[in-house]
């Protein structure tokens, strides 16, 4: 019998004669308490922000994947379709004075208020006139309003279509995703850039849905730092 087991069960019908009740074992307490703790670390809140206003479309695909995946590595997803959506865009009223009230009521309120407390958080867009959707640009302009609340370490992810095969076109996107993140503080932990898809559904005969599924279930939750 091994050692300690056998330490352990003399000991227990030891104070079972004596009418005593041991305390739990502080390794073997130690040691579930770690396990739970580690769950909870790894499990976290995502907020997808997708940009396509074709329900079905080439960068939806690829939302749809990474979130399967995501779910199944036992996070938390909630997804916001912007283009589905009503978000004004912001007019630079500056009542919010960049961290609170807008002065629009409106579907943004999802956003608000999961984006706060979410530890990752997904930007899906097909390339527009080599930009991002106007769709999801409206809702990271409103940003503004919570400024002060979301400078704080957070994770990011992006997935990218688009029906061009230069990689210079990926620039002007690539770039507001950086400097996005560069500001908030926010730390970029994957990217799925898709070219050649165009048409709706293209991007099935592709890799990239199944590298979005590997990306979200991929995902380590912890310190964003």
């Amino acid at each position: 019998m091994h050692r300690r087991h056998f330490l352990k069960t003399s000991l227990m019908a030891t104070a079972a004669a004596a009418g005593v009740a041991l305390l739990p074992d502080p390794l073997l307490a130690a040691s579930s308490t770690n396990a739970n703790e580690s769950s909870r670390e790894k499990s976290m809140k995502i907020l997808v922000l997708t940009g396509s206003p074709r329900e079905h479309g080439n960068s939806n695909t690829l939302a749809e994947h990474f979130i399967k995946g995501a779910r199944e590595a036992g996070h938390t997803v909630d997804r916001f379709d912007a283009a589905l959506k009503n978000v004004h865009p912001c007019v630079a009223c500056n009542s919010c004075g960049m961290d609170g009230p807008c002065v629009f009521d409106d579907d943004f309120s999802f956003v608000r208020e999961r984006v706060i407390a979410a530890d990752l958080v997904a930007f899906v867009t097909p390339m527009y006139y080599f930009g991002i959707s106007a769709q999801l640009k409206a809702v990271i302009d409103r940003f503004y309003a919570i400024n002060g609340s979301i400078h704080r370490p957070k994770k990011s992810v992006l997935l990218m279509t688009y029906a061009n095969v230069t990689e210079r076109n990926e620039r002007p996107i690539l770039a507001h995703y950086e400097e996005l993140l560069d500001y908030l503080g926010w730390t970029d932990v994957g990217r799925v850039i898709a070219p050649g898809v165009w048409t709706a559904g293209s991007i099935a005969r592709t890799p990239f849905p199944e590298r979005a599924y590997q990306l979200g279930r991929s995902l380590l939750g912890g310190d964003a730092r």
